[in-house]
């Protein structure tokens, strides 16, 4: 069978990575809060009466839509009992997930650990599946290492990895460049995710692609999904463990969200581990960010309490503040999407021709939206970049129209 690899360059990579971490970690310095020219946007909601008997407040969710207009963001919705409450975008287009490709893959060892064929253990070690790296072997200390150690995010490996670039200044101030006692220190760290998807493929003895379609996206009745959308970022000169990279829609995004809501089953058969939730919300480690990104475990982020959002949600996030967010509580999933792609066409030149960092690149940005002759370009409201501190307050919005 033909396989569809792509080889991402390294300058890409750096992109992705060095502006997550500058999101992590600083938040923009309120650089995106200026008032946004209002997009035309074409609006599915529910009737205000429909709306009110799903627990939210139609004049509510009014200034959060109109409050998403003049943002960036390229196809948004919110799913309550299975129905669509609002939405705008083409929720059939699929964009690059970034980051989110690990709760997708969360979700691919969730699928494993409830099929009658499984050969995943979670508490095998490094060496028991004869795992090790390259260009850089792994230490003894490191080789014991459990599956259940990459899934937390705690292998307290600092091995170069497959799309990390600025990543490593936080995994380095995390976890130092001398040996660490596997379990003990959290780092978000994309060796862990890189070598999750080497022990996945390796125990199930099929590509993330074809197992991603046939164990989830059938199952929950994808419409958009196809074995083309999963790729692979390599880079051999790092390491030879893959990152595995997914496009998604928006509508197959909430798909893998109501699949969690529905405690893992789908069509009348169980498709994720019956306890694989509880481990994502009882079993997650502080990250020492807060906020929205309080905790992690099993890939998914575990949001605080004082964000307004209940207990027991959790959600995934990738640049550019893609969002799939599960709220149990709610019977709701909420995506929010963005292209970075034009964004990306603007970033790449100024860390390398300019030679500016990822943090400087990423705040020119911004101000060149905050500029009055820029603001009605199209760039600055199709494409711009959405922010942490816009993203947060899109969230808050949404806690308040359930308020």
């Amino acid at each position: 069978m033909k396989r569809r690899y792509l080889l991402v360059a390294l300058a890409v990579v750096l992109v992705a990575a060095s502006v997550l971490t500058y999101l992590i970690q600083t938040g923009e310095r309120g650089l995106g809060r200026q008032e946004r020219p209002l997009r035309d946007l074409e609006v599915t909601r529910l009737d205000a009466a429909k709306t009110e008997d799903l627990g939210w407040d139609s004049k509510k969710l009014d200034t959060l839509f109109n409050y998403a207009a003049g943002l960036s963001t390229d196809s948004f919705m919110i799913v309550t009992n299975g129905q669509i409450v609002g939405a705008f975008g083409d929720l059939s287009k699929s964009y690059s997930a970034h980051s989110i490709r690990k709760s997708l893959l969360s979700t691919l060892v969730g699928q494993q650990l409830a099929s009658h064929t499984n050969e995943l253990r979670l508490e095998a070690t490094l060496q028991e599946l004869g795992i090790d790296d390259a260009p850089v072997p792994l230490t003894q200390l490191q080789r014991q290492t459990t599956v259940r150690h990459l899934l937390r995010s705690v292998s307290g490996i600092n091995h170069p990895a497959a799309a990390s670039g600025s990543l490593q200044a936080d995994i380095d101030r995390r976890l130092g460049h001398s040996e660490n006692q596997p379990g003990t220190i959290w780092a978000y760290n994309n060796w862990d995710y890189n070598a999750l998807t080497t022990v996945f493929e390796n125990a199930t003895g099929s590509e993330i692609a074809e197992l991603f379609h046939v164990g989830i996206a059938q199952p929950v009745g994808m419409q958009d999904f196809d074995r083309s959308a999963v790729s692979y970022a390599v880079d051999l000169q790092q390491s030879k463990h893959r990152a595995a990279m997914f496009k998604m829609s928006a509508r197959d995004l909430a798909k893998v969200g109501s699949l969690y809501l529905n405690r893992g089953a789908a069509d009348g058969q169980q498709v994720l581990a019956e306890n694989w939730i509880e481990l994502i919300t009882a079993d997650f480690t502080e990250t020492g960010f807060g906020g929205l990104r309080s905790g992690h475990g099993y890939l998914w982020w575990i949001p605080e309490e004082d964000t307004g959002l209940p207990e027991g949600t959790f959600w995934a996030w990738g640049l550019g503040n893609q969002a799939l967010i599960v709220i149990p509580k709610w019977n709701t999933v909420i995506i929010h999407q963005s292209d970075t792609t034009e964004f990306r066409k603007r970033f790449i030149p100024l860390t390398t021709s300019e030679k500016m960092t990822g943090e400087e690149a990423i705040m020119q940005l911004i101000r060149s939206c905050r500029e009055r002759a820029a603001r009605e370009t199209e760039y600055c409201i199709e494409h711009r970049f959405v922010t942490r501190s816009e993203f947060e307050k899109l969230v808050s919005l949404v806690v308040a129209a359930r308020e």
